[in-house]
């Protein structure tokens, strides 16, 4: 039995209107997961195997809520968005770094005795910017202070990581990297085939808030494509024992008529067996502990 988690960047429960690139045009994945109503009146789902549920990601604080503060609340349980009085992002503030050091899901499963991974790769021009700035992501920060390897070119190459963007064009096309082309299907079964090795199995998805942030009908079809695809085949050919769970921290591509993000709330998905650990979630900072009881 694992825990399958699904990190999709910058997505929110929207209007059902012609700037909703969800509402447009029906993604199966996103259909399914919500019982075909992914907007912001769509009907809750709270059964023994599958939950849809809203969830806030505003925190209890003004403005708009963004990835720093929203990420390490959603990883490590605490709201980050209260300790340091405001939303911040992309990148953790200062004042919340230690969460994701020493408070993250990653490290609440090893010291329990099992085993996280993080599905990611980076290739090497990112752990030369990083490490040259001190300047990590809320994901690759908390893998990091896990003690846990951060994938680059080799794990892609031997079919055990994943790219940002799951079908690996970029990295052979503007880095010239020599991997191989694949598509969202081998992708997903490349996460699914690490499932039975491993009792927490993350991945994050982040073209979904780049493409929001656009305002880009199209950059939305291209994201939204590749992720429907990929989610579809793991819905499809996961394990019945084990537990997908998809959210986001705040919305964005749900409203292509502002560049930035908004205070919608987010999505809240769970497919498996223990689904129920999640009824009483209501906002990102439940979610840990969702994971975490399952596990």
């Amino acid at each position: 039995m694992a825990v399958i988690f699904i990190f999709i960047d910058g997505v929110g429960l929207g209007e059902a209107s012609g700037q909703n690139p969800f509402f447009v045009d029906r993604y199966e994945s996103f259909q399914i997961l919500s019982g075909g109503e992914f907007h912001k009146k769509g009907k809750s789902i709270q059964s023994k195997t599958h939950l849809f549920k809203p969830i806030d990601a505003n925190l209890g604080v003004e403005g708009l809520p963004q990835s720093g503060t929203g990420q390490t609340t959603l990883f490590t349980g605490e709201n980050a968005s209260k300790v340091i009085g405001k939303h911040f992002g992309p990148y953790p503030h200062s004042g919340i770094k230690y969460l994701l050091k020493e408070q993250s899901i990653f490290h609440a499963v090893l010291e329990k005795g099992k085993k996280p991974y993080f599905m990611n790769a980076y290739p090497p021009i990112f752990f030369e910017h990083a490490q040259r700035r001190n300047r990590w992501s809320c994901t690759t920060l908390m893998t990091k202070s896990a003690g846990m390897k951060l994938n680059s070119t080799e794990e892609v190459q031997n079919g055990t990581a994943l790219t940002a963007e799951i079908i690996q064009n970029a990295w052979r096309e503007r880095l010239g990297i020599d991997i191989p082309k694949i598509d969202a299907k081998e992708a997903a079964r490349r996460l699914i085939n690490i499932v039975p090795e491993y009792d927490l199995v993350m991945y994050e998805y982040y073209l979904t808030d780049k493409a929001g942030h656009n305002k880009n009908l199209e950059d939305a079809r291209t994201v939204l494509n590749t992720l429907d695809e990929f989610l579809l085949h793991i819905i499809k050919e996961k394990r019945s024992e084990d537990t997908l769970v998809i959210t986001s921290d705040h919305g964005n591509l749900e409203d292509l008529s502002t560049k930035t993000h908004t205070r919608n709330e987010v999505p809240l998905f769970v497919l498996g067996e223990n689904a129920v650990k999640f009824n009483e979630v209501e906002s990102l900072v439940g979610v840990k502990d969702g994971i975490f009881a399952i596990l």
